[in-house]
């Protein structure tokens, strides 16, 4: 028999798993938030343009972010009606690759030649929640299920050289967002530049994250889907219409939880990858049942992947609505030998010759621990791009990943902290046929510390 329990004993247990299930079910919407209190923190707001005008460095504490791009971020907010997104045409002068996302981070639309102006640029209308005004003529109606969201676009490099990064940034900053009240008469957008700031928008496992949780709560719309989270967000405190202030003893039962929520998130993350080849350790860094969710914003009655979402965005923000069309994504924690990359040995990773990109790939190294790139580190990834990279004899490429760069391969070389774990994304953008009919496979990164040895005796 179940022991005895007082009332306030079951209360707090009750309010211990609620706490729980709300940290997962709510990772989404409190990663976007983090973003946009590290924007606010740093003097931007909504409609307006957070970006990075030279490649991003540690600085950036976004969840994997991309190193090789430059990072126009806007942010926006329909609360007093839409908002246009302007996209300039892809061309000499440069080329846009992301997607319009709501702030539970499902992707709304992709932009630029992967999205829906082809490439051709475009006004995009960003709208409120049901709003049923008739769409003006020459707009790409986005109708969004939140009032905040943000877009994910990067401003692709021709190349890694000065002189591309500048046209890069340039190119960029030709997107523009306003209040569509204003179309008239548009203002200069506003952008703020952060590249030499720390724009840390990690997840706060601590009272924090309940706190960004009730601030959205009670700002956002309640969606029909998510309704069953009243009562449970109620049992802890987050009540649409009042304030979030929980008492001492209540403080304490919800640091416990989200600590423990991060706890099996972090020990399902390692099981939720399935290999892109049979037999491999690079695998999608989500699972197909949250990529179809975020495609197609939860249409299937019959599937509702919380774990899975909750579990993705503890490592990761974006969305692309047709993954695969502008850009790809290979993620390992694992070497071919199915050990954890340890931030003190040596890799190497193979990538063939003859990738099948039209822009470029890149691989890039993160804290196991945060998900972030590694602080205090010069660089975080090697891109084909990149004008120094050497190249074998047949056009393949050693990519060396450890804390000491192997004696002549230091242009190959990213640094990872002797102290910590790490993880690799493998980033494809302008992914083409031989990836996915997987006639050029990536293979997996291997120990390099016994061939070095070798070489160097």
């Amino acid at each position: 028999m179940p022991r005895a329990s007082t009332v306030t004993e079951l209360g707090q247990r009750a309010l211990y798993r609620r706490a729980i299930e709300a940290a997962i079910w709510g990772m989404p919407i409190v990663n976007y938030d983090l973003m946009y209190q590290a924007a606010k923190r740093l003097n931007a707001g909504y409609n307006q343009i957070v970006y990075w005008s030279r490649l991003p460095n540690w600085k950036n504490q976004t969840l994997t972010p991309n190193p090789d791009a430059i990072y126009i971020l806007p942010i926006y907010n329909t609360k007093d009606g839409p908002v246009v997104l302007e996209i300039p045409p892809a061309g000499d002068e440069g080329s846009i690759t992301g997607s319009i996302a709501d702030c539970w981070q499902t992707a709304i639309e992709d932009i630029g030649p992967s999205g829906a102006d082809k490439g051709s640029g475009g006004k995009y209308l960003i709208l409120p929640p049901d709003y049923k005004d008739k769409i003006p003529d020459g707009y790409l109606p986005m109708p969004s299920s939140t009032y905040q969201g943000y877009v994910l676009a990067r401003s692709i490099l021709r190349s890694g050289s000065d002189a591309d990064i500048a046209k890069a940034v340039a190119y960029g900053k030709r997107v523009n967002l306003y209040p569509f009240s204003h179309v008239a008469n548009p203002p200069a957008t506003k952008y703020v530049d952060v590249v030499d700031h720390v724009f840390d928008s990690c997840i706060a496992y601590d009272l924090r994250f309940y706190q960004s949780l009730a601030r959205m709560v009670e700002y956002e719309p309640w969606l029909l889907r998510d309704k069953v989270m009243i009562d449970f967000l109620k049992t802890i405190g987050i009540e649409k219409g009042k304030p979030f202030n929980p008492d001492p003893t209540t403080q304490e039962i919800l640091k416990g939880a989200i600590q423990e929520a991060h706890e099996w998130m972090e020990a399902k993350y390692e099981n939720v990858f399935s290999p892109f080849n049979q037999g491999a350790q690079w695998a999608l860094p989500a699972s197909p049942e949250v990529v179809d969710g975020l495609q197609t914003n939860f249409a299937n009655p019959d599937h509702y992947p919380i774990d899975g979402r909750g579990i993705t965005y503890s490592y990761a923000f974006f969305s692309a609505k047709h993954l695969g069309a502008g850009q790809f994504y290979l993620m390992t924690i694992k070497d071919n030998k199915d050990q954890a990359f340890d931030g003190g040995q040596i890799y190497r990773l193979t990538v063939p010759p003859n990738a099948p990109v039209k822009q470029y790939w890149s691989a890039t190294v993160y804290d196991r621990a945060t998900h972030a790139m590694i602080r205090n580190m010069p660089r975080a990834s090697r891109s084909s791009q990149n004008p120094d990279l050497k190249k074998n004899a047949d056009g393949s490429v050693d990519v060396y990943f450890g804390s000491i760069a192997p004696a002549g391969k230091e242009s190959n070389w990213v640094p990872t902290d002797p102290k910590g774990k790490f993880e690799v994304l493998f980033r494809l953008y302008g992914p083409e046929k031989a990836l996915f009919d997987k006639t050029w496979k990536l293979p997996d990164i291997e120990d390099a510390e016994a061939e070095l040895a070798v070489k160097a005796a």
